[in-house]
């Protein structure tokens, strides 16, 4: 039975997951932990065991692991991009020496490690089209740094000591329960909630940048999947290029207007956010997760939109 640590449990993606993983495992069977108790998020810590826990503190990440007989830690705790270059030391500190502590933790307990990369871990000398599994990584941005020198150091882990360490690179994801946190494709949810209220965006990210997305729903898909994948068949394991669409500002108010004509978006373009976007690669090559662990992923523009729309308008009360 896997026993499920989630560092960073309260944050976009980990708010969804650990709700997701004990519907699967059993509530008592993942444990959700977190720098501090974030307002919002009381169901979600009632609803099964909930630590408090700094992944600068090995002693403490120690402690927890032993106490709850962990196997299996998903390190969600990071810094983001647009968030990393106003606060690069602390990007570094928490996404490097973070991991470092998580993965000497597993080495010593034996326990499975996944942690995710982002595309972010590309630069701007990276193909932008389509870009390869294995190719050039020069990023530009302490996020992307710390992404790229993470991916080095979970295979290290695995080769040298056989912890198993997995991870994909996931694109800007996007979701309705929880807001993200300071990233470069945070547009991407905010231009839904707008639509709604006001029927217009004002977007901080230029016309004609497209960048890969990914609805939450599949990216959950995406950790479970490789979480279970046969060890066996795995040969990159950190990180996998998972893909699901690309678009544009544009891209995605034409879906908008689709469900909502009146809509209308215009541009404000933040220069620090717009440049990591122009780093970054316009898609990506999944190939190697469809064929190692059976990527498959279930949502497109349209139909992500129409779920986001819906299920925003709930969660609104419009």
């Amino acid at each position: 039975m896997r026993k499920i640590l989630i560092t960073g449990a309260l944050g976009q993606i980990g708010s969804e997951l650990t709700t997701e993983l004990r519907k699967i495992y059993g509530a008592n069977n993942v444990i959700a932990s977190s720098r501090r108790v974030k307002e919002g998020h009381e169901k979600l810590i009632e609803s099964g065991p909930f630590e408090i826990l700094n992944i600068n503190d090995a002693k403490g990440i120690s402690e927890v692991v032993r106490k709850h007989d962990v196997n299996t830690i998903i390190n969600l705790a990071a810094i983001l991009s647009a968030v990393g270059e106003q606060h690069p030391e602390q990007c570094w500190d928490i996404n490097m020496n973070g991991l470092y502590n998580i993965l000497e933790v597993a080495r010593e307990e034996s326990c499975m490690v996944y942690t995710p990369s982002s595309i972010a871990a590309f630069g701007p000398s990276t193909p932008k089209d389509k870009t390869p599994q294995d190719t050039i990584q020069r990023p530009n941005t302490m996020y992307g740094v710390t992404k790229v020198a993470g991916e080095l150091l979970c295979d290290y882990y695995y080769k040298k000591f056989g912890v198993d360490t997995r991870g994909v690179r996931f694109p800007g994801l996007i979701s309705y329960e929880t807001l993200p946190g300071g990233g470069t494709t945070d547009y991407a949810v905010h231009i839904y909630y707008d639509a709604l209220k006001n029927k217009r965006y004002t977007s901080f990210i230029d016309k004609g940048t497209k960048m890969d997305m990914m609805y939450m729903p599949d990216a959950l898909d995406a950790i479970i999947q490789l979480m279970e994948a046969d060890s066996s068949k795995l040969i990159h394991r950190n990180a996998f290029n998972v893909s699901a669409m690309s678009f544009d500002p544009e891209e995605i108010a034409a879906s908008i207007k689709k469900v909502i004509p009146e809509f209308e978006i215009d541009y404000e373009v933040d220069p620090v956010r717009q440049s990591i976007a122009d780093s970054w690669p316009n898609s990506l090559d999944d190939t190697a997760a469809r064929e190692e662990w059976g990527w498959n992923p279930k949502y497109d523009l349209d139909s992500m939109t129409k779920d986001m729309l819906e299920k925003l308008k709930i969660k609104l009360g419009l």
